[in-house]
């Protein structure tokens, strides 16, 4: 279906690629990163067989306009989006966790509350709460970032006493990640939205703290709809949501969670089709735009082309 699945350039200067579940990194010379956003989808730390048609390029515009939207409270790594699939910025050091913020008890939270757990990565979650209940004041529940296999859970006094991060600058990344998360919660509420929950992480270039990756995508991100929120609460029902969590309920209803001995369901023309309607439905809603859809043929030759010049 035309889906960017694999990359495999070579650029000018560069000395090595990095293939993650969604991404192609390469690294130029130390100095860049060059990072082309497939259309590659993965649940459960599992990189699923079919590409979703534009979703590399929906992610890549969306994570470019909030970057843009919170460089005033965090410098980060974006130089340039040259392509719609592409974002080139600084080579930063990442930092080997990633900082998740939980405004609702929704998702992997709300498994482990279900699961009669009132603790997450060291944080006491209230009794008494149901699905998709805001908490009083957001809650940070750190991962380990992986680079092959599962993240974890991780507290924030593991962090410390594992010397992942230096605790003045653990400091620094809640104070962000508290912002970040305030700005994106107040830029959904205006387009109709609630920011549930969502994730960052950050690196280091020079002995100062970037904002890398991607963030407020529905990859990172999900999104409740505004609108009959309390009234769907009031009544036991589904929140209607904007993100990937459909894609792992429907994994989850055919028999895959990611765990040994699983396999994945098929995933036939009209599934991926739904997922990629999904995805542009999401970008429209959050960004306020209207999706341009490019030819979904030489897509490969167009990054090439376009990442060339801007390097010329």
């Amino acid at each position: 279906m035309n889906a960017i699945t694999s990359t495999n350039f070579n650029f000018p200067n560069q000395k090595n690629l990095y293939i993650g579940k969604v991404r192609d990194v390469y690294n130029i010379n130390d100095e860049f990163l060059t990072m082309v956003v497939t259309d590659r989808i993965s649940a459960f730390d599992v990189v699923l067989p079919e590409g979703i048609p534009y979703k590399g390029q929906v992610l890549n515009q969306l994570a470019e306009k909030f970057l843009k939207s919170t460089e005033d409270i965090v410098p980060n790594w974006m130089i340039s989006s040259p392509d719609p699939n592409v974002t080139i910025g600084h080579f930063c050091e990442p930092f080997k966790i990633e900082m998740v913020i939980r405004g609702y008890l929704t998702g992997h939270a709300w498994r482990t509350y279900k699961s009669g757990k009132r603790e997450i990565c060291g944080v006491q979650m209230p009794d008494g709460m149901i699905e998709h209940q805001k908490f009083p004041s957001p809650i940070i529940t750190p991962s380990t970032k992986a680079d092959f296999g599962h993240d974890e859970d991780i507290s924030r006094e593991e962090i410390l006493r594992k010397g992942l991060i230096e605790q003045h600058e653990y400091v620094k990344l809640e104070e962000y990640t508290r912002a970040i998360f305030q700005r994106g919660s107040e830029m959904a509420d205006e387009r109709g939205l609630i920011l549930v929950d969502t994730k960052y992480e950050f690196g280091k270039k020079e002995g100062e703290i970037f904002l890398i990756d991607e963030i407020h995508t529905p990859d990172s991100s999900r999104y409740f709809y505004k609108e009959g929120y309390q009234e769907r609460q009031d009544n036991g029902d589904p929140q209607k949501q904007l993100s990937k969590e459909f894609v792992r309920e429907w994994l989850m209803d055919n028999g895959f969670q990611g765990k040994d001995g699983q396999r994945i369901p098929e995933m036939n023309k009209e599934f991926v089709e739904s997922i990629s309607n999904r995805y542009i439905e999401l970008f429209e809603k959050v960004s306020g735009t209207k999706f341009k859809k490019p030819e979904l043929k030489n897509q490969i030759e167009r990054i090439e082309k376009n990442v060339l010049e801007f390097f010329n």
